[in-house]
């Protein structure tokens, strides 16, 4: 009597698939140039706000610098969510814009190449497309966090702008900043989910929500009722200025905690309009 072996094909399980589409996606992106041309605007957009400060004006008089110290290109002083001056805003919160516009790029490829068809022909899991783009995404504004931080201070450096800041702080400051990426790029990866067939819409729609125009708004508003605006800490661009030059331990827990949750809740919705719609 003959045995007939039973052939068993096991679906992959989710840390494979999961590392299948990461490789794939940080491959294309460290082949592509757009990866490096951000990276570059990353570091050229401080070092040369700080330069301009410091040229002369139509009348041959020297413009007054936006900054006294070197650090303060990189995090504001304290925590701001109404705009005092340009100062205040022109930050390592501005990665978040040009950071959306990239990713609005990145993603918007995938759907102009076919590479999106192909993918979902073979490879049927929403939630994993949606989880490697988030957190490949995540790293690119993390490495341009680092690449603003270099511009910054070189720029800074090179103007002659005071060196002095608590050490402690700076660095909770950048680690707050790029954590706040991955909450970042979850909501540029969903926003380019929904826009998806609009690319323009998509790219306009991430440098809108980058600015944080919403939250600065709301933020003259209650502000001007007298009501308290530590709510707008559950929001990124809430969380993104309690990583400040004056910040603490707990800042950097805001930063983690705000950005883990908007991740998660933005990888489930843009899961759930994937696997509901066409994404071709």
């Amino acid at each position: 009597m003959t045995r007939q072996k039973e052939i068993r094909f096991e679906s992959p399980t989710f840390a494979r698939r999961i590392k299948g589409m990461l490789g794939v996606d940080f491959y294309r992106l460290f082949h592509t140039p757009l990866f490096y041309i951000f990276l570059a605007i990353a570091a050229i957009i401080p070092a040369m706000v700080s330069a301009m400060t410091m040229m002369p004006d139509q009348n041959g008089n020297t413009m007054e610098p936006l900054y006294s110290n070197v650090w303060q290109i990189v995090a504001a002083s304290k925590s701001l969510y109404v705009i005092e001056t340009i100062a205040d805003y022109a930050n390592m919160n501005m990665v978040f814009i040009f950071g959306g516009i990239m990713v609005s790029i990145f993603i918007g490829h995938d759907y102009k190449s076919g590479y999106v068809k192909q993918l979902f022909t073979t490879h049927a899991k929403k939630q994993d497309y949606m989880i490697s783009k988030s957190l490949v995404c995540a790293f690119a504004m993390a490495c341009m966090c680092v690449s603003y931080l270099i511009g910054g201070t070189v720029g800074g450096l090179l103007v002659g702008y005071d060196t002095a800041v608590n050490v402690g702080s700076l660095l909770l400051a950048i680690l707050g900043k790029m954590v706040m990426s991955l909450g970042w790029a979850s909501l540029y990866t969903f926003l380019n989910v929904i826009f998806r067939k609009y690319f323009g819409i998509s790219i306009a729609s991430s440098f809108f929500f980058g600015t944080g125009i919403l939250i600065i708004g709301v933020a003259a508003i209650v502000e001007n009722l007298s009501i308290p605006t530590g709510f707008l800490n559950i929001f990124l661009y809430g969380a993104s200025v309690n990583a400040n030059l004056s910040c603490g331990i707990g800042a950097l827990l805001i930063c983690i905690t705000v950005s883990a949750a908007w991740a998660f809740l933005y990888n489930f919705l843009g899961t759930k309009i994937l696997s509901k719609s066409d994404v071709y």
